[in-house]
């Protein structure tokens, strides 16, 4: 009786073999690619030719001659690049501010879905499902004609203890002015607080770390206070908005655009951070508050030490995401005229025609911005994780 390991192996035919058949099918793929890749560029520099244009970057060194009401200092004298970089710095200044607010509205939003005060339920629950509803577009252009446009003038705009204006042209703060003094300043501050931790480490080990770091804290401030009395000048002056004869001066002022812009992208991503926070407190198990009772924690404790922690590295990753989009809906800032990297780009586009360089230039501008954010992600993400043994 012959055994079956002992039979030959039957080799298929080519065509039959799944290793094979994998390998064609993915070279079949890239050649299609290539293929498809080749005619749109074949129909690109076709219809270039057609119109007199020849492809290339050397325009954004001619002169932009439009203006920008917004941003660092710039003159329509100087090159589309110089506008293009206004505009770049434009919208990560926008989507830097609106992550900030709409994770601490989102934050907030979640928490309160979670309470057990049931107004604050139901209004963050109304909250959240207005804004996570209505387009993202409708919602700025409300902030900006609904509510920013029917404010009262500058002369009688809106005062918050003397420091903040809000009027028709928007949000007008306090700035920090800082002098040559400031280098010097931190220096002094950083050195104290090292030598400080140092000294309790060696001879106050038996201080606690929450106390130690109190007296590092408390230390640091009556150093700043000393250096500001003590020093020529202020290392850091704040410089408070005052109503002037048209308009204010001194401080900062956001402009009715970037307001409007800024509470569109803030409430509507806000509102969707909300349920993440939401779905990822309650996909911590049941169990974990349980034991944490067991073990004598309170509820402020158990929230803190246990379910926030575990929480947050359910949430990191749909984070991400929300982020991400935010960054790309800020491309809407052209419907209230923010100077943005999409609207300033347009203008470009209108005045030089160069169409096909400029959507490359945005589109690889976005892609920057989005990886960037997403690094960062990823890097906190693998910082917070589990890692199983």
């Amino acid at each position: 009786m012959t055994s079956l390991s002992s039979q030959p192996h039957i080799q298929p035919p080519w065509w039959r073999d799944e290793r094979i058949l994998k390998i064609v099918l993915q070279v079949a793929f890239v050649i299609a690619v290539l293929v498809v890749f080749g005619i749109l560029t074949q129909n690109l520099t076709s219809s270039l030719r057609r119109l007199g244009i020849t492809f290339g970057f050397r325009f954004l060194g001619n002169s932009a001659n439009f203006g920008i009401t917004e941003g660092i200092p710039y003159d329509p004298s100087e090159s589309y690049l110089k506008a293009f970089v206004v505009g770049v710095l434009n919208t990560i200044w926008l989507s830097s501010i609106s992550i900030v607010l709409a994770t601490v509205m989102g934050m907030i939003l979640g928490v309160a879905r979670l309470s057990s005060n049931w107004l604050a339920r139901q209004l963050a629950t109304i909250i959240t499902e207005i804004f996570r509803n209505v387009p993202v577009l409708l919602i700025v252009i409300f902030w900006y004609q609904g509510v920013i446009l029917t404010l009262p003038a500058v002369r009688n705009s809106y005062s918050i203890g003397g420091f903040f204006f809000i009027s028709q042209r928007g949000i007008n703060l306090p700035s920090l002015d800082p002098s040559w003094w400031l280098i010097p300043t931190v220096v002094i501050l950083a050195g104290a607080a090292w030598g400080i931790r140092k000294l309790l480490l060696a001879h106050r080990p038996d201080v606690g770390s929450i106390q130690r770091n109190s007296l590092v804290v408390l230390g640091v401030l009556l150093l700043a206070v000393a250096c500001w009395i003590l020093f020529p000048e202020s290392p850091l002056r704040i410089d408070i908005p005052v109503l002037d004869r048209f308009n204010f001066r001194g401080g900062t002022q956001l402009s009715a655009e970037f307001t409007a812009m800024m509470l569109g992208l803030v409430t509507y991503t806000g509102c969707y951070i909300a349920e993440v926070v939401r779905g990822s407190f309650l996909a911590v198990q049941r169990g974990q508050w349980e034991a944490s009772r067991a073990i004598g924690l309170t509820e402020l404790g158990t929230f803190q030490l246990v379910i926030v922690p575990q929480a947050l590295r359910i949430m990191i990753p749909s984070l991400n995401t929300q982020y991400l989009t935010l960054i790309k809906n800020s491309s809407l800032a052209i419907a209230v005229g923010f100077s943005d990297l999409f609207n300033i780009s347009s203008t470009i586009i209108n005045q030089s025609g160069r169409s096909v360089e400029m959507f490359g230039i945005i589109m690889a501008t976005y892609l920057s911005m989005n990886l960037v954010v997403s690094y960062g992600m990823n890097w906190i993400n693998d910082r917070v994780k589990l890692v199983e043994r």
